[in-house]
């Protein structure tokens, strides 16, 4: 294990303490993002413009960092991509947007980043998939032009093997060797261990050609579930570069998300994986913001980071066939996520806050009184009055047609109490 690793940070209650890495780091202007080491899960992302329409491009990678995406990455496989890159950053520094952008190169990654050094230059970390970069000679060479310009403009680098683009000739070796074995193993197996070899025997040739080990990021992904966690527990084992976990290929809607959180949650409960990208495919029309929020869900439901204040509203049942109490938890928390780009840096320590809006009496009182604030709206033949409970204790009883906006004053008003700054300093005076 390298001298550059650092401390763990503290884990939830149950989880298996976060695995020692290196650190990467990733920056732009005055802004870093560590990867690894004992820095929190990073939450990234990728556009589905065309790169070469800068504008649009620019505006969904804004997006996407307003959403909460810490990195976001880009295709680069054209000149034309390659040349808009620049223009791509320079439009994202006229908004004020400083997320490092991620070149993501595949067959002629090494012609575009020698070709047009601005684009290296603009990008703050390369993409690599070693297995769609040549074949033979050629590959060792494209693979090599890649991490010398790298080095050149001293950009980090995702290592990211795909089980749908595997290295051609290391497949068929392994595959040579395994019908050799006494025993061989199933073609699934030797498929997982060629993901692995591929991306640690990359790391490692990276490293011989000048790369700084701390520069270096891994990846090995497929898009099922169990094969996921089975090459990621092997991958940790043997190597200590930071991980980046994904499914690829996830899928739509539920399937996608349900398919992502159950692998990348048994890898984050035994302290693997450093940066996460929730690969969703899109509706049509369809906000590519959402795989930025289900990222930030999932670490901060298993809590691993806060993000943004949460929720908790209850199913609803028989006894609350009004949609009220929907409506308002839907209101509340689309209020809160909107308001975080503000708050978080009025009101440090608001993204851990807890909100409950139930719909009756049953649970509604005890769960609210357990949030941080809560109301409990009335079920179906319930008196038509509401309760707040305000750190445990019961405030007001609304009423009326306003309960709505009535109770949103009330979390504006506790937010800027609790978490404004005159309240952090009030309570570091007591």
């Amino acid at each position: 294990m390298s001298d550059q690793v650092s401390e763990c940070t503290p884990s939830p209650v149950g989880a298996a303490p976060k695995r020692l890495t290196r650190r990467s780091t990733i920056r732009w202007g005055d802004r870093v993002v560590h990867i690894g080491g004992d820095s929190p899960v990073v939450v990234q992302s990728m556009t589905n413009t065309d790169t070469a329409d800068a504008i649009a491009t620019a505006i969904q990678v804004k997006e996407l960092a307003t959403a909460g995406s810490e990195i976001v990455r880009i295709t680069v496989n054209t000149p034309e991509a390659a040349q808009a890159v620049p223009a791509i950053r320079e439009q994202l520094d006229r908004m004020g947007v400083d997320t490092p952008l991620v070149g993501d190169f595949h067959f002629n990654g090494h012609r575009l980043l020698t070709q047009y050094p601005d684009c290296a230059q603009s990008l703050s970390k390369y993409r690599i998939n070693p297995g769609n970069v040549g074949g033979g000679k050629k590959r060792e060479d494209n693979f090599a032009q890649m991490i010398e310009v790298a080095c050149r403009h001293q950009k980090p680098v995702r290592i990211g093997v795909n089980w749908g683009s595997l290295d051609h000739e290391l497949m068929a070796r392994m595959m040579d060797e395994n019908s050799r074995r006494p025993q061989p193993w199933e073609a699934a197996a030797v498929m997982r261990e060629a993901l692995v070899m591929s991306a640690i025997d990359n790391a490692r040739r990276a490293e011989e050609l000048g790369l700084d080990p701390n520069a270096i990021v891994l990846s090995c992904k497929v898009s099922h579930v169990q094969d996921l966690i089975t090459v990621y527990r092997d991958l940790a084992k043997r190597c200590d570069y930071p991980l980046h976990l994904g499914l690829t290929e996830a899928g739509m809607g539920s399937k996608g998300i349900v398919a992502s959180t159950a692998a990348l949650a048994v890898l984050l409960q035994e302290g693997i994986g450093d940066t996460i990208r929730i690969s969703l495919t899109p509706e049509p029309g369809g906000d590519r913001t959402r795989e930025v929020i289900v990222a930030q869900e999932i670490l901060q439901s298993m809590g691993l980071r806060a993000f943004t204040p949460m929720v908790v509203a209850c199913p609803g049942c028989g006894r609350t066939s009004s949609t009220f109490f929907q409506e308002l938890a839907d209101s509340i928390q689309g209020y809160l996520r909107r308001q975080m780009p503000i708050w978080k840096t009025r009101f440090p320590g608001v993204e851990t806050m807890n909100v409950a809006v139930m719909g009756c009496v049953v649970n509604g009182p005890g769960e609210s009184r357990h949030a941080d604030i809560g109301i409990s709206l009335p079920g179906t033949g319930e008196v038509p009055a509401a309760p707040v409970f305000v750190d445990g204790e019961r405030t007001v009883t609304l009423k009326g047609d306003n309960i709505a906006q009535e109770f949103q004053q009330i979390v504006e008003q506790y937010v800027e109490r609790r978490y404004g700054r005159g309240a952090v300093h009030n309570q570091a005076d007591t």
